[in-house]
């Protein structure tokens, strides 16, 4: 996952995001041009892709999904690319995580900002296939109850935390159990701020936020390990609105991607390939 700005700000983006949209090119309308509609494209020519706001390292390096830098932005160029987008045609606009997953009209044509592929979600919006499979994993800092844990067993007693509506959060619950329940926040920011502070004991993020979050933003951050069932079984896929015209195309793009070892390449060079954490028992 999925660290965003404050409520009020991000409040204040969406409306202007979704005044943008309604004024689009179709007159002032809620319909499509007629170009657009015949292309499948919000605009004739471009290529519109989500990302969040802000957009993390290493997914998006500096907060600049444009240069191409990052795991998430070099994928998004790479699909754009095989759709036929020259890098000028691209367009990037920021959602909320959740504004991008809920029912409804989209103001981009994919948005990838660390989405698992997950039935639930498949109600209101679709998927591409996977470009990334991750793991979940336990972080904490030097000191905390957590440090010494080597077992699911030892996390239990503990308070244990993930950001609202993700994958993480949902390890939480089936694999580990904790006796007070999952902690609950609302971004990953809020969930590290937590950690930090001794609000919780530990925190469960995907496998290269673990890396980066123990290795950059956390003083003594460590990782406890990964937790079991857990491996591979988290998939990221672009986001498109439900039935959108583009799934079928954005998912050849994707696949071709990883037929040829484009996605495998990219994962190397940003998100540092073969890195480990100890499974959990």
């Amino acid at each position: 996952m999925t660290a965003r700005t404050p409520f009020l700000t991000a409040a204040a983006a969406a409306v202007v995001l979704a005044l943008t949209a309604c004024a689009g090119s179709g007159g002032g309308t809620d319909e499509p041009s007629d170009s657009a509609s015949a292309s499948g494209y919000l605009t004739e020519g471009k290529l519109t892709i989500g990302t969040g706001e802000p957009a993390y390292y290493p997914w998006v390096i500096d907060d600049a999904p444009e240069s191409g830098e990052g795991f998430e932005s070099a994928v998004a160029y790479a699909v754009a690319d095989e759709l036929g987008f020259a890098a000028d045609d691209v367009v990037w606009v920021r959602t909320t995580f959740d504004q991008a997953i809920a029912p409804g009209p989209k103001d981009f044509d994919f948005n990838l900002q660390q989405f698992s592929i997950t039935d639930e979600r498949k109600q209101a919006v679709d998927f591409s296939s996977p470009y990334y499979e991750t793991t979940q994993v336990v972080i904490t800092v030097e000191g905390s109850p957590a440090a010494s844990a080597s077992t699911i067993a030892d996390l239990k007693p503990l308070l244990i935390g993930a950001q609202t509506g993700t994958t993480s959060l949902d390890a939480i619950e089936q694999v580990i159990a904790p006796d007070a329940g999952a902690q609950v926040f609302n971004t990953n920011d809020d969930a590290k701020l937590a950690l930090q502070s001794g609000q919780v004991d530990a925190i469960v993020v995907d496998l290269p936020t673990a890396f980066y979050l123990t290795g950059v933003e956390l003083d003594g951050g460590l990782i406890v390990g990964q937790l079991p069932g857990t491996e591979g079984a988290d998939q990221f896929g672009l986001v498109l609105a439900k039935d959108s015209p583009l799934t079928a195309k954005v998912t050849a793009a994707v696949d071709k991607l990883r037929e040829d070892g484009t996605l495998a390449a990219l994962a190397e060079q940003w998100l540092g390939g073969d890195d480990t954490a100890p499974v959990l028992e």
